[in-house]
C-alpha cells in the first residue's frame, strides 16, 4: 500500500490516496459557482488527485460565513455545481461535495476586509448556535429545539441535490468551530437540554444529522466526516482526542465511511504546536482505536512525507490543502519524484 494505491469506499474506488482539502475562495454570488471554481477544483483534478472535495458548501443562506461562500440550497446552485462534476469525471477523478453551517461563525465580511462582523444593514444575518455566545465580536443566539430540526431538514435536502447534482460523495464538516463542533464541544454548547450537557447529548445533534442523511441518500455512496479532533484550549471543558475517538466510533455505527482528523477552531493554534504533520498522529489514534479510515492533515507538503503516512498505515488518505494551492499538480509531480507512473492527460504528456 503506497500513495498511489486504489482506495475504495463502499462502492467509490479512487485512484490514488491524494485528496484535495476543502479551502474557501470567497469567490462566489449568491452561493453559486462560477468558472472561479471551475478551473479552482478542475485543476486540481487534472492535476492528478484521486479525489477533489469542494469547499464548505452551505445548506441554507443563514449558514454561509460570509456573502461570498458556496451553497446548495435551491436550483441554480445545484444545476452550477453539473457543470464541475462532470468535468472532474472526465479527468478521472471523483468529487465529492463538503456540505456545511457556520453557526455562530457567521456574518463576517470578506478576507479582504479581514472578515470583521457584517451588521444587517450590511446585508448581514443573525447568527445562531447551540448557546449565546460570542464568536470574536458576533454575539449568537441559541437555537430553539425546532430550529435544530430545521436544520437537520436543511442538511438533508442539501445531501441530496448533492446526488442530483452528481457528487460521488458528501462530506459534512464538523470541525473548525463551526455549527457541529459548536454542539459537540463543552467550550461553546452550555445548553441544558437533551442538545446539551452529557457527551451523548451534544454529539446528538451530529449523529442524528448523519441517520438522516444516511436515510436518503443512495448506500452504495460513502459518507464522510471532517472533525476537530481537539479543540487545542487548555480548558476542562475542551474537547479531546479520547472524546473524538468515541465520537468516531459513534459516526461508524450510524454509517460514516471515512473520518478527516482536524482540529481547533475557537482559538489560533500556538505555533511551537504546528509543524509539518502535526495533526497526522489524530488521524492514526482513530483509525488505531476505531477501524474507520480516516484522512490526515496538516502542512503535509512532500511526496515523501505523504507516502509514508500511507506506508506506515497512520492514515488512508492525505488530504493536502495549501501545497495543492501552490501546486495543482502535486499528484504527477509526486508519482515522478517516487518514481511511480501515473496517468497524465494526453494534452500534458510532451512537458513529463
Amino acid at each position: 500500500m503506497n500513495l498511489f494505491s486504489p482506495i475504495t469506499l463502499r462502492n467509490l474506488t479512487l485512484k490514488n490516496r491524494i485528496a484535495l482539502s476543502p479551502m474557501q475562495q470567497y469567490s462566489a454570488k449568491n452561493g453559486i459557482p462560477n468558472n472561479w471554481h471551475l478551473v479552482h477544483l478542475g485543476s486540481r483534478a487534472v492535476g492528478g488527485a484521486g479525489l477533489i472535495l469542494t469547499e464548505c458548501t452551505a445548506v441554507a443562506p443563514e449558514g454561509l460565513a460570509t456573502l461570498y461562500d458556496l451553497g446548495i440550497w435551491n436550483d441554480e446552485q445545484q444545476n452550477a455545481w453539473k457543470n464541475i462534476v462532470n468535468f472532474v469525471h472526465e479527468q478521472d477523478a471523483k468529487i465529492g461535495i463538503q456540505l456545511w453551517h457556520s453557526g455562530g461563525k457567521g456574518s463576517l465580511k470578506h478576507p479582504n476586509e479581514r472578515m470583521k462582523p457584517l451588521s444587517v444593514e450590511e446585508g448581514g444575518w443573525i447568527v445562531k448556535s447551540s448557546s449565546a455566545t460570542d464568536f470574536h465580536g458576533v454575539i449568537a443566539e441559541e437555537f430553539t429545539i425546532a430550529e435544530i430540526q430545521k436544520l437537520k431538514t436543511n442538511f438533508v435536502k442539501a445531501a441530496l441535490r448533492a446526488v442530483e447534482a452528481g457528487f460521488d460523495t458528501i462530506e459534512l464538516h464538523a470541525g473548525h468551530g463551526y455549527l457541529f463542533h459548536q454542539f459537540y464541544s463543552a467550550v461553546i454548547n452550555k445548553r441544558t437540554d437533551e442538545y446539551g450537557g452529557s457527551f451523548d447529548n451534544r454529539i446528538r445533534f451530529l449523529v442524528e444529522t448523519i441517520q438522516e442523511i444516511r436515510k436518503v441518500i443512495p448506500e452504495e455512496m460513502p459518507l464522510l466526516a471532517r472533525i476537530s479532533a481537539v479543540d487545542y484550549i487548555e480548558t476542562e471543558d475542551a474537547w479531546t482526542l479520547e472524546n473524538s475517538i468515541e465520537l468516531s466510533k459513534v459516526l461508524k455505527e450510524n454509517g460514516v465511511d471515512f473520518i478527516t482528523a482536524s482540529g481547533g477552531g475557537f482559538t489560533n493554534v500556538s505555533k511551537d504546536k504546528v509543524f509539518p504533520g502535526y495533526q497526522v498522529p489524530f488521524a492514526a489514534a482513530i483509525k488505531e482505536q476505531t477501524g474507520i479510515l480516516t484522512g490526515a492533515v496538516g502542512m503535509i507538503t512532500e511526496a515523501g512525507q505523504a507516502n509514508t503516512i500511507i506506508e506506515n498505515g497512520q492514515a488512508d488518505l492525505v488530504v493536502i490543502a495549501r501545497e495543492q494551492l501552490r501546486d495543482p499538480y502535486f499528484a504527477i509531480h509526486s508519482a515522478k519524484e517516487l518514481g511511480w507512473e501515473t496517468d497524465i492527460p494526453w494534452q500534458y504528456k510532451r512537458a513529463f
